[in-house]
């Protein structure tokens, strides 16, 4: 396996599973992983929400860790990152109104990097402007800005996973065997 660059855009309120799983998943496997927040620095926390479903017609929150960022925002390079990882949550919903990030989102789209995005995280897609002509899955909540945003959503049972080229994506953390694993696979042939 070649060892990859990965970037984590995320912020507070993500989903807490879809920040620490992937984190650490990829570093376990030998990535160099940065998990980075607008306006905060290495060192900072950012605070999550564990998301469940439990038969309500939308899924639960409750309080989840706080994760603690391993780089600061303000002094990436997108350029020196080979994928991009989005997690979901409620994060997504407020770090699209932030140009920075939606401009990092392009880079990674525009360079045809593998870019993983899960859960409502596929709201940066949209608001990047990076999915006209592509299909892909999230929270089912997110369908209609999938599809106003020029993509194909693609319906796919909560442990499914889509993938479309250099983008794989996933409907909420009950994918993450799924998911991950051909996020990888798609680091490797990337690599080839």
């Amino acid at each position: 396996m070649t060892s990859r660059r990965i970037l984590i855009v995320t912020g507070d309120f993500a989903e807490d599973y879809e920040v620490m799983v992937p984190f650490q998943s990829l570093l376990m496997v030998g990535h160099t992983v940065h998990a980075v927040c607008p306006d905060k620095k290495a060192g900072e926390t950012i605070r999550t929400a564990v998301h469940d479903f439990e038969g309500d017609q939308t899924y639960s929150e409750k309080p989840g860790h706080n994760f603690t960022l391993n780089a600061s925002f303000a002094e990436i390079n997108p350029t020196d990152y080979d994928a991009l990882l989005i997690p979901g949550g409620r994060a997504p919903e407020y770090l699209r109104l932030n140009a920075s990030v939606l401009a990092v989102v392009r880079h990674f789209a525009e360079a045809n990097k593998p870019i993983a995005a899960i859960c409502h995280g596929l709201q940066l897609l949209t608001a990047a402007g990076v999915i006209s002509g592509r299909s892909c899955t999230a929270y089912p909540a997110c369908a209609p800005e999938v599809n106003l945003a020029g993509g194909t959503f693609v319906e796919t049972p909560i442990d499914g996973v889509h993938i479309d080229g250099n983008l794989v994506t996933a409907p909420a953390w009950p994918a993450h065997p799924a998911w991950l694993a051909a996020f990888l696979k798609l680091l490797e042939d990337w690599a080839s």
